[in-house]
């Protein structure tokens, strides 16, 4: 998938249990194989986890 990174994304952190990091959005197993499968140019689920976003395009 082009177009967004999920190092931006809200739903992307580190998990310590795992030592890695993790998606963790909540999605069904249909959902599942249609995104790896590559149906969609970019991650449906994608939200910016960027805070400051609106504050620095206020300024």
């Amino acid at each position: 998938m082009a177009g967004v990174s999920c190092d931006t994304c809200a739903y992307f952190f580190y998990d310590e249990e795992i030592e890695g990091y993790v998606c963790d959005i909540d999605i069904d197993e249909d959902d599942y194989s249609r995104l790896m499968e590559g149906h969609f140019k970019e991650c449906p689920y994608y939200t910016n986890g960027d805070e400051y976003r609106v504050v620095r395009h206020q300024m």
